[in-house]
């Protein structure tokens, strides 16, 4: 008999950027049926997140944060560390993208981009680490990382610069970290059917030219990335550092 108590996460509290929709809450339940609390962060309501965890008897616990905002992020961290820790596992899935020509981007477009993708999910990496060096205690972090991790894209530059950040980043710590037992690993989403990709879906055109190069022949859905998720921050990936899981349908092997 197979024994699959290494997928567990009974017993570890992990925190979701982003948990309210799409593929941060598909990360959230993915965890909660793992068997895993989960905290969920970001700036608007969770309400639906938190209902459907209770569902299934899993814990949930909202917090408000403005990520892009640095201090206040890591402020956050060090209150759910003291409030509700401590804490096994950091998902960096919050993001924001900017659409314009590259010969119109503006600084603001830049910055708030790179703020709340990168420069945030590096801070509340360090928090997590500060706390579980401190604390002599293991920790799991998975950032989550784009199609755009390895290709340009168009009318995206901070976006595209943002999401090659997160895969350097995640290197760099796993190269710090896992000697310290703090497994460092990212995934990179395909095209995912949430509300950012409605419009996409919604254009005949488009969704088919998106469809006709993904192998899988289907658009994800927000478990696909969320299951891949609850394997990264098991004991089943305990000698996976700095590693990066295209679950993209096939898209990248086309």
């Amino acid at each position: 008999m197979t024994d699959l108590s290494a997928f567990s996460l009974a017993g570890r509290t992990v925190m979701v950027t982003g948990a309210n929709t799409g593929i941060g809450q598909g990360i959230a339940l993915s965890i909660g049926r793992a068997g895993g609390r989960v905290i969920g962060v970001g700036r608007s309501s969770m309400a639906e997140t938190a209902q459907m965890l209770g569902d299934m008897g899993a814990e949930f616990a909202e917090l408000r944060a403005d990520l892009g905002s640095t201090q206040a992020a890591q402020a956050m961290f060090d209150q759910a560390w003291a409030e509700h820790g401590p804490i096994d596992g950091l998902v960096n899935n919050a993001g924001i993208i900017r659409r314009v020509d590259a010969v119109d981007f503006t600084e603001d477009d830049w910055d708030t981009v790179m703020d709340v993708n990168l420069k945030t999910g590096f801070f509340l990496c360090q928090a997590l680490a500060r706390q579980a060096l401190a604390a002599g205690r293991g920790a799991r972090i998975v950032n989550i990382a784009s199609m755009l991790s390895f290709q340009g894209g168009i009318r995206v530059a901070s976006y595209t610069a943002s999401k090659s950040g997160v895969l350097g980043i995640t290197r760099l710590l796993a190269n710090e970290w896992a000697g310290k037992g703090i497994n460092v690993n990212a995934i990179a989403p395909g095209y995912i059917e949430t509300n950012n990709t409605e419009a996409l879906r919604a254009d005949p055109e488009r969704s088919a030219a998106i469809l006709g190069r993904i192998p899988a022949g289907r658009w994800g859905v927000p478990s696909d990335i969320g299951d891949a998720a609850v394997f990264l921050l098991s004991n089943a990936a305990n000698y996976m550092h700095g590693a990066v899981i295209p679950v993209d349908g096939g898209w990248l092997a086309r």
